[in-house]
Formats: C-alpha cells, structure tokens, sequence
C-alpha cells in the first residue's frame, strides 16, 4: 500500500513519461496482463489508457487490472489509470 505523500511523488513522475498502454474492447485477456506485467517489472510506474470501446466500467476494470497484476492504484483520471508495483529485485523509482 503506498501514501498519500508516495502517490503525489508517482502521479510527479508519471506526468513526465508519455508511454501509454491502452485497454480495449478485448479489455483485460492474457496476453493484455503479460505485457502490463513485463512493463511494470521494468519500469514500476505505467499509464493504461482505457478506450471507448470498452464496455466494462472504468472503475472495475481498474480493480481487476491492479488485482492481476499486484499493483498499487495511484490514480484514475477520466479514461487513464496509473498503476505502480515496485520491483522488489531492482528498484528504480526512490519514494521519499
């Protein structure tokens, strides 16, 4: 579980990064939680964009997405949800 304090840090350091990954109307299926996976074991912090398309609320998707994959909920602004898992391994983003 991260802060209050360690989200305003994350959402800092997201707002920097344009990678995108996006969720369509094949929503969440395996080879969507392989690729979320290796991109949140290289980089801990990632940027899912949830198009039109997809008919399943933005609200539950984000909880199936951040319970898949064992990741942190930072945000969720309009169609854009921001997860964060740190890499217990290697870790890249320092939370103060």
């Amino acid at each position: 579980m991260i802060t209050k304090n360690e989200k305003k840090q994350l959402k800092a350091i997201i707002s920097q990064d344009k990678t995108k990954y996006q969720v369509g109307k094949n929503e969440i299926n395996e080879s969507l939680l392989a690729m979320l996976d290796k991109a949140l074991e290289a980089r801990e912090l990632i940027r899912v964009e949830v198009l039109k398309s997809a008919v399943t609320p933005i609200m539950e998707l984000t909880l199936d997405l951040s319970s898949k994959l064992h990741a942190d909920v930072v945000s969720v602004v309009g169609r854009v949800i921001v997860l964060f898992r740190r890499n217990k391994d290697n870790p890249k983003i320092k939370l103060k």
